[in-house]
């Protein structure tokens, strides 16, 4: 049910390691005004929806269909939240979640712990926030990595996000850092609209000198979810396992992480750390998810970054008796609010397999139409 594309003896020997145990999920949600930009996503009919999204998935994760939404799931292009695949598994495996609010228009009715940050201008104007709220969610994170991971030292956190318009502020912060990224990432869209995020990377990029300080980096292209789970990674390394939950965005972190440490002296430790996603995200052929984190251990900036290892689910939705999620095999939404992490976490704490994951998100998918019917 799981498959390693890079790294494979250091993946290998981290599945072997947490075999049987539960982990603890956070979700970090945080907020760009690039996913305004007409088409840029398809988390989000549209840009007024799309403001709303982060909201949504987070009532959802936390409280499931059964709960009446003060925000209710916003309707996507084709196919259905992903989400979904995550509350299955949380829910079923009671597994405890944690929710930080890194910087969002709104604030989800749900427990939730706000982090004091703001949310980020359109990457495109090289002014996404400011260095000192970079700075402060920074310590954040590597505050809240220590606590999340204080009593979890035999088994591992898994860290997701929530951040609409994120591949793009991704593309940003791994084009900064020296990485070849461009036509390699990832988009909720079934064929990758990269000409339209290079455009808009290239006009934020072209406003800030050619290498600066990570955390000055950040300030100018990226989103405040980022450099909050770079610190909580770091910090957490050192006690437990971490599955950065997502692909193209998870992979923009780990090279952060990298780059803060490389350039603040911070410790960490590099096997506990692997990044997890979904089939479709892995191999989705109008991406290059494997070469980009291949691309990682080829930085021109910085030859000694190294490649992490990159797990998928093999969750397939091609036996579905439900459209929305049959969606997913035609290359719509493919991953977000930790989905191919919580899939793997499924495998490697109850053994289950692709008939038991079916089963229990068709029924999360049940539910919620239900709800919505009455």
């Amino acid at each position: 049910m799981i498959h390693i594309y890079t790294q494979i003896e250091q993946g290998e020997a981290w599945l072997r390691r947490y075999r049987g145990s539960l982990p603890v999920f956070a979700c970090v949600l945080g907020f760009t005004e690039t996913c305004l930009i007409p088409g840029i996503s398809a988390a989000g009919l549209t840009p007024e929806d799309r403001k709303y999204t982060a909201c949504a998935d987070a009532e959802f994760l936390y409280y499931g269909a059964a709960h009446q939404p003060k925000y209710p799931l916003p309707p996507l292009t084709t196919g259905a939240s992903p989400v979904l695949i995550s509350r299955a598994v949380v829910e079923k495996l009671k597994i405890p979640v944690y929710l930080f609010n890194a910087g969002l228009p709104l604030i989800p009715s749900v427990p939730i712990i706000d982090l004091g940050g703001a949310i980020a201008r359109c990457l495109s104007t090289g002014a996404a926030l400011e260095i000192a709220t970079v700075k402060h969610l920074f310590e954040q994170g590597l505050l809240w990595g220590s606590q999340l991971s204080a009593n979890i030292s035999h088994s591992y956190l898994i860290l997701s996000e929530c951040v609409v318009g994120g591949t793009t502020t991704a593309l940003a912060i791994l084009t900064g850092l020296g990485i070849e990224a461009a036509g390699k990432v990832n988009s909720s869209h079934p064929v990758c609209n990269h000409e339209q995020k290079w455009a808009v990377v290239q006009a934020g990029l072209a406003k800030i000198p050619t290498s600066v300080d990570p955390l000055k980096l950040v300030a100018a292209v990226g989103d405040p979810m980022q450099v909050v789970v770079a610190g909580m990674a770091i910090t957490a390394s050192l006690h437990c396992g971490v599955l950065l939950a997502g692909g193209t965005q998870m992979l923009a972190v780990y090279a952060l992480i990298q780059a803060l440490a490389q350039a603040y002296s911070l410790s960490w430790q590099r096997e506990a750390i692997v990044v997890g996603t979904t089939r479709w995200v892995a191999e989705d052929s109008t991406g290059g998810t494997v070469d980009l984190s291949l691309s990682l251990g080829r930085n021109s900036l910085n030859p000694c970054q190294e490649t992490p290892s990159l797990l998928a689910t093999q969750l397939s939705f091609a036996d579905s008796c439900y459209p929305q999620l049959q969606a997913y095999e035609q290359g719509f939404v493919k991953e977000g609010v930790g989905a191919g992490a919580a899939c793997i976490a499924a495998y490697i704490s109850q053994n289950w397999q692709q008939n038991e994951l079916l089963t229990a998100i068709e029924d999360q998918f049940e539910q919620l139409m239900n709800s919505l019917s009455h």
